[in-house]
């Protein structure tokens, strides 16, 4: 193949000349060239080699229909179209499937062994003696791109949710008019189209519109929707129908800008999706240098390349004519092998009517086509069109049912869709739209040129898929006569090709092998996505904070100006301890002080939402394992929230404020489920206007007082509030003020000390703090991180919803039966609680654990074990493990199989091949009695 550049190319920019490497090799384009272009340009005829026999391919297409130019972009993208790949310097691009190059591919001797290499052979050849020994290789060479190492993270990919009353795909002549039309009637409209620049076939195809040549009209129709507030998307490809008019749109980021993926929701979609030309059969039409007569006039036109000296244009059609005399015009020797006897041919090209082309040879690229006569032509490129299939992808995804034409000898839309109307080529009208046309129409003409049995050289049906008319026939002989039969076991129009350029050439093969006709085979079923999308428009912008946001305390300034070291815990960035030196001395020290004086805490993160109505209780029994109806106001109950599993999801303390509220206190990382949660509940089964939920998380901070002297503290503070023992005794919640503001008093704890927990607005936290600080000074006040927090709790065996509970864990495993015994009404898990699994012997509870073998501390995760048969079994683990220093001896909880029974055992655990020794415990370890939460 030598192509070359010639004069023009309305898309390119000759001024802004750049270089990239294909293969390691430089190639020189200009601005506006795709990869493609600038390769095809460039004298690179070979650009990829065959799925499966490793053959070389070069270039068919010029748009989403090109089968064979898939390549990597190193450090981007990998398995992408050149012909869709805008080119730019310094740009670095591989061929897939080639080792080490297109051009030089070590494995292209596996076309010589391709006789034994049908279709579906590896599922009979590989199964003797088993299928998963050869598995990893056959996929390793079946693969096509490489996904690089090296890969840079995408910055991010926007998502959109759009609304309109009319979304128009396609920005041919005939989606132009139709948006258009509908803007004049006062629709708010979307106009999208894949390609770069608005305007279809108009871009290189002759035409006159109005008055004005076709892509000076198709500017001016772009520019008057702009203006009057349409939205025009170019580079935008609509690549799925989904439920409830839903249609998904990638439009690809240029000049930096990031992809975004577009979810429209319109009242009606127009699809002017066009149509893709056919490859004609016959023998070795592989070869590079064969090329769609479309896209040649595409490169021609758009990007000023001729595609050969020495052209053979092949066509059973009239459309082919306008590139073939253009292609004349350059100067190339250009000769139209016409398949049609009576075909009107226009002066000045040299014309062989009535014959067709047997088949192409060539060492590489193709040299030259045989014709039916039995002569040869010689020849650098061919350009074939076999006809027009309408991209009708879309129509079928929207549950659209297809007729065939015989005129056309196409499947075109058959019944109408509600709210989509398919137009222009889609539709099997290749013309201009009578309102537009000007002057002759072109001349269509189609005769078939379908694909026979029994072909001696081997007739590519599938391009893609490296699917013959041989693998074909082999199908249907092992009567896979269904088209998705058809389809899954040759892979026949699979994958991103999805039958773009061989579905109807498939169809009418097997057709003429049982007998039938194209429309009796039918269709197989056209899925989205139409091209690929990129992961990253899928996941949106969501990396790293984007995708799981961190959340910061109100007080994380003054928290750092008292030396706090921050760590992540459940999504939010909290003091992990406060000061210098080795972090455990610090946190050892922080716990300890805990226990002999007043500890300061910063419990902001903790759940607040608000559950409000009248039928707040018995909606909040529903969501509780414990009954709370029965909780008087101004007390507060802890409980457990479980999935529908009858797992346990959460836990915390329930709050009831007056007769109609209640606040739900849930663990500071599942806020946000547990909203979802009971929002979920209160729309599925109570009545909407009787139960109001809000979370007020964000707007509230929560500080904690804990120890002996906590009571002084906050008498110090001026809360303007009962807070003596009998208007606040331990489970029981007050309200007050602090410099005006509200605020509220809940005595609770998880350290095992007499504690309050003030919640206050979150802009009053500062100053509540100071005066904490201020005030605490007399009493030795320390600051608390979570660090210190969790051995605090973990002396007192409080639990931790995620670290001492795992996906199985159930109310009964701590213990607590009595909410399934007694409560009467309804609850969420309560049938998953009456189940053979819910109440088998073995499970596995929580427990506390002594270490009694002098060794320290036992490893967290370290598994109880026993011994049967030689073998080790696992019994359980570790799920909490610290050095207690109000003990001065190590403590651990864990969960081991019927743990609550065996109380006083000893267990062995491993952990990295060590052997621990520990005893079954309760698990509180410190003041058992509780008289501490009342001193």
């Amino acid at each position: 193949m030598t192509a070359w550049r010639t004069e023009g190319g309305t898309a390119i920019d000759r001024t802004r000349p750049l270089r990239f490497t294909f293969d390691g090799k430089m190639v020189d384009g200009f601005a506006g060239d795709t990869v493609a272009s600038a390769l095809l340009a460039g004298g690179v005829s070979v650009l990829g080699r065959s799925f499966k026999y490793h053959r070389p391919r070069g270039l068919w297409g010029a748009g989403v229909e090109e089968p064979n130019a898939l390549v990597d972009i190193v450090g981007a993208m990998p398995n992408t179209r050149a012909t869709q790949v805008p080119a730019a310097d310094g740009l670095a691009v591989r061929s897939v499937n080639a080792d080490p190059s297109a051009e030089k591919d070590r494995h292209a001797f596996l076309d010589a062994f391709s006789r034994f290499i049908p279709a579906a052979f590896y599922y009979k050849t590989f199964m003797f003696p088993d299928w998963h020994l050869f598995e990893p290789r056959i996929r390793q060479m079946a693969g096509l791109g490489t996904l690089d190492a090296g890969l840079r993270e995408p910055s991010f990919a926007e998502q959109v949710n759009h609304h309109c009353d009319v979304l128009v795909v396609g920005a041919g002549p005939s989606g132009l008019l139709a948006a258009r039309k509908a803007l004049r009637e006062g629709r708010r409209v979307v106009l999208c189209d894949d390609g770069r620049q608005v305007g279809g076939s108009l871009l290189h195809r002759a035409a006159t519109i109005e008055g004005k040549p076709g892509a000076e009209w198709a500017a001016d129709v772009a520019a008057e929707l702009v203006e009057a507030g349409a939205l025009v998307l170019a580079g935008t490809t609509a690549f799925g129908i989904y439920d409830h008019r839903l249609i998904g749109l990638s439009q690809k980021g240029a000049d930096g800008a990031p992809d975004r993926l577009w979810r429209v929701r319109a009242g009606s979609t127009v699809l002017a999706t066009g149509a893709i030309e056919r490859p004609l059969p016959f023998g070795n039409n592989d070869l590079p240098g064969i090329m769609s007569a479309e896209a040649a006039l595409v490169y021609l036109r758009r990007f000023g390349v001729v595609a050969g000296r020495k052209i053979v244009v092949a066509t059973n059609n009239g459309l082919a004519y306008e590139a073939a005399e253009a292609l004349a015009g350059t100067g190339a020797e250009v000769t139209v092998v016409d398949y049609r006897p009576d075909a009107p041919a226009p002066t000045g090209l040299r014309v062989l009517k009535g014959l067709t082309v047997v088949s192409a040879s060539g060492r590489g690229t193709v040299s030259a086509v045989r014709l039916s006569n039995g002569s040869v032509l010689e020849a650098d490129a061919v350009l074939v069109s076999g006809g027009f299939t309408p991209t009708v992808h879309l129509y079928c995804q929207a549950q659209g049912k297809l007729d065939w034409r015989d005129d056309i000898l196409a499947f075109v839309p058959g019944r109408p869709v509600e709210g989509v109307e398919v137009v222009g080529a889609a539709a099997g009208d290749f013309g201009l739209p009578a309102e537009l046309a000007e002057g002759a129409t072109r001349d269509f003409g189609i005769v078939a040129a379908w694909p026979k049995p029994g072909a001696k050289e081997r007739v590519w049906i599938d391009l893609q898929n490296d699917v013959t008319a041989k693998d074909v026939e082999l199908a249907v002989r092992e009567n896979f006569v269904s088209v998705e039969h058809l389809k899954r076991y040759t892979t026949l129009g699979m994958a991103t090709d999805q039958g773009k350029t061989s579905n109807v050439n498939g169809l009418a093969l097997m057709a003429e092998i049982t007998g039938r006709r194209i429309p009796e085979v039918g269709t197989t079923t056209y899925r989205p996505p139409f091209t690929p999308v990129p992961l990253a428009s899928f996941a949106g912008a969501r990396s790293g904070t984007l995708m799981n946001p961190l959340r910061r305390l109100p007080l994380e300034r003054e928290h750092r100006a008292d030396g706090a070291v921050f760590r992540e815990y459940g999504g939010w960035l909290r003091p992990a301890y406060y000061g210098e030196g080795p972090a455990e001395a610090r946190i050892q020290a922080e716990a300890a002080a805990a226990r002999k004086g007043i500890a300061l805490f910063d419990g902001s993160p903790l759940g607040k939402i608000e559950v409000i109505g009248p039928d707040a209780a018995p909606f909040l029994d529903f969501i509780y394992y414990n009954t709370v109806s029965t909780l008087s106001p101004g007390r507060c109950r802890y409980g457990f929230i479980l999935s529908e599993a009858g797992n346990i999801y959460d836990d915390g303390v329930l709050v009831r404020l007056d007769e109609n509220r209640f606040v739900v206190s849930c663990s500071s990382s599942h806020v946000a489920g547990v909203h979802a949660l009971l929002e979920e509940w209160r729309q599925d089964r109570f009545d909407r206007s009787r139960i109001f939920i809000h979370n007020a998380t964000a707007e509230m901070a929560t500080l904690t007082v804990s120890g002996r002297e906590a009571p002084a503290l906050i008498a110090a503070l001026g809360l303007n509030a009962a807070l003596d023992d009998a208007a606040l005794p331990h489970m029981a919640v007050v309200s007050g003020a602090f410099e005006g503001a509200p605020v509220r008093i809940a005595r609770v704890s998880f350290t095992g000390e007499r504690s309050y927990e003030i919640s206050v607005p979150a802009d009053h936290a500062a100053a509540l703090w100071s005066r904490l600080r201020r005030e605490g000074e007399a009493y030795g006040a320390t600051l608390l991180g979570l660090e210190a927090l969790m051995i605090l709790r973990a002396e007192k065996g409080y639990v931790v919803i995620g670290k001492d509970t795992d996906g199985t864990s159930r109310p009964m495993d701590f213990g607590l039966a009595a909410p399934l015994e007694r409560k009467k009404v309804e609850f969420i898990g309560r049938r998953s609680l009456i189940t053979e699994d819910a109440a088998r012997a073995d499970r596995r509870q929580f427990v506390g654990l002594e270490a009694v073998d002098g060794k320290g501390a036992l490893p967290t995760g370290a598994h109880g074990i026993e011994r049967a048969s030689g073998s080790l079994r696992s019994t359980g683990y570790v799920t909490s493990s610290y050095f207690s220093p109000a003990l001065q001896r190590p403590i651990a909880l864990g969960l081991i199989e019927r743990g609550l029974s065996r109380m006083g055992d000893v267990i062995e655990l491993q952990h990295l091949k060590e052997v621990r020794h520990a005893r079954i415990v309760a698990p509180c370890a410190f003041d058992p009695e509780g008289g501490r939460l009342h001193a």
